[in-house]
Formats: structure tokens, sequence, C-alpha cells
């Protein structure tokens, strides 16, 4: 057996969140607690520019691996679409019957998708959302983490969504993009399909299954596309712990990869990286969680502010709209 080096990082555990943007925050909320089910876990604002709402939606715990996050930009034109982005978000649920019932659902609350079709081997139901943020339903046939039923929705425990599946790029030009995900996070290319004619390359991190997969299509009659609502910033990958955080900075940089640096999140601790096309990948811990400064009861209600931004909360409340949860 090989023993690998003490430096040498775990392997990343699958999807960490997904954060998005959103031009209209309240119809985001929304559509996401009433139409998906989720639960509204952290009412924060972006660290960055704490002028506008953070929502992380995620199961009924704040499980990570089982979060989807928007910042919030007022009245943002759409994205304009292209290569170059990450261009879809799965959420898993088990069963074909749970996807049968999620099309019935969303016919009754008027939410248009497409058909239940097979797409690399897993029954998919593709939907958007109200910023026309692409998503999909997948069948996880119930491989990966169960998340924890949300007590705070009418979707029965057993249709309920399990936590992310897989992320989507599409790229003009895969070199980039294939050398970051292999040589710098160490994953696997595992298998490739066809999607619309374009190759798609599927990229594992530890056991593989659809919690612990990156899909990138490749395809070069698309123009690049343009950040704006509906579109998905980054992706995040989950690391165990800080301890093997730092470890994947000591190999980022024996790897020659650029990046943030430690930056901490009062939720989790990461690292953003960007590759040569652009696209940004965001290590985080699977810790200390959304429970360390609100109860499990209390998750979701109030404007959480991180410790370093609580000496402005009442300017920080002033400048942002009412948003009712």
């Amino acid at each position: 057996m090989t023993t690998l080096p003490t430096r040498w990082p775990a392997p990343l555990g699958g999807l960490h969140h997904v954060s998005a943007l959103s031009a209209d925050i309240a119809a985001n909320h929304d559509f996401y607690t009433r139409s998906l089910g989720l639960r509204l876990v952290k009412k924060t604002v972006n660290q960055d520019s704490p002028g506008m709402y953070h929502l992380f939606y995620a199961d009924g715990v704040g499980s990570p691996g089982t979060d989807m996050t928007f910042f919030d930009f007022p009245r943002a034109a759409r994205e304009h679409r292209g290569v170059d982005a990450i261009t879809r978000t799965t959420f898993r649920v088990t069963g074909a019957p749970a996807l049968s019932a999620w099309a019935a659902r969303l016919d009754d609350l008027g939410v248009p998708h497409g058909e239940i079709h097979v797409r690399d081997g897993r029954l998919h139901l593709d939907l958007e959302d109200v910023d026309g943020t692409r998503l999909s339903l997948i069948d996880d046939g119930g491989e990966g983490p169960r998340g924890e039923p949300n007590p705070h929705t009418d979707v029965p425990d057993d249709d309920q969504i399990q936590g992310l599946g897989y992320s989507a790029f599409t790229v003009a030009d895969l070199g980039p993009t294939h050398d970051l995900l292999t040589r710098g996070l160490n994953l696997e290319e595992a298998r490739v399909y066809a999607l619309d004619g374009h190759p798609t390359h599927v990229y594992g991190m530890a056991d593989g299954g659809p919690h612990a997969e990156l899909h990138v299509t490749v395809r070069n009659d698309l123009p690049r596309a343009k950040p704006g609502a509906g579109g998905v910033h980054h992706v995040a990958l989950r690391v165990h712990d800080q301890e093997d955080m730092a470890r994947w900075l000591l190999h980022l940089a024996d790897q020659g990869f650029g990046n943030s640096g430690l930056v901490d999140r009062h939720y989790f601790r990461s690292i953003y990286i960007k590759d040569g096309n652009g696209l940004v990948i965001e290590l985080a811990t699977d810790g200390p969680g959304f429970t360390t400064d609100e109860s499990v009861d209390d998750l979701g209600v109030r404007l959480a502010l991180p410790p370093f931004l609580e000496a402005r909360r009442a300017t920080i409340e002033a400048h942002l709209r009412p948003l009712t949860v």
C-alpha cells in the first residue's frame, strides 16, 4: 500500500455549495422555499459588499453539500448565455416516482419544465428559476449523502431534495479547465458522453456519484458568456476540515495554481481558484456550519452577520430592502 506524504490533501468530498446571482431576491426566496421546498438556512449579506443580501437555501439543518446560495443584484440584466460559464446546477431526488411527483408539483405551481428524460444514464427533469438559472432535478439512484428533511415545506419527506448533484460547465477550450480539475484538484476524468452533439467530460471526486461530479461540455459554436442575473458565479467543493485545507494550499502552490489564500467566511473556510477560462471554483470546509451563530430552529429567521460586520449592523440593515421570510 502506497503511503501518501503528510502534506497530500484528502480527496474532495463532492459539491459543497453553488452560488448564483438574482435580480429579484423576494421572488427568488419564494421559488426556492415554496416551489422547491428548500429551507432558508442563512439570511446574511455578501461579506465583500454588505449592501446586498446573500441567502443560503439547503436541507432542514443546513448540511454541507445541500445548499445553493444567491447574491442579490436588484434589477440586474439577465446573463448572456455562452461558453466559459457554469451552465447547469442539479439537485438530487431519489427514484423515478419522486421525479414524476415533482413534474406534477411544478405543473400545479405553474413552473415551466421539460419532460423527464435520460441524460448520461440518469433521469433528469430540467427547469429554470425566476431569474433563468438553469436547473435539473435528477434521480440519484440512492447514491450520495441524504439531506435532513425540511419540516417547513409541504413536499413529502420521501420526495424532498436530498442535496446538490453535479454542476455543469461549458467551455470553448477544455485544456485550462481540465488542467485545474486534474492537476490542481486531483479529480479524475471518469467518462465522456454527448450532450446536444457536443462532448461532455465527467470528472469525479472521492468515490464518485452524482453528488461528486463536474460535467464539462466543449463547444465552439457559442459566444463567451456575460455575467448577469440567472448566472452562476462559482461552485464550491467540500474539504473536510481546516487541517486538510492547509494541505490544499500547499498542494496548489506546489502545482503553480494561484489562489485567494485562506478566506474566513465564518460558516466555513474557503480558497478561491480561477482557471484559465475564467471559471471560479471554491474549496470550502464542512464546518463550523450554519449553527455557529443560530440554533437549528432559528436558522434563516433574522439577519445574521459575521463578527467583523456586527458593529455595522444598524447601517447595513438600513440599506437593505425589507425581506420577509
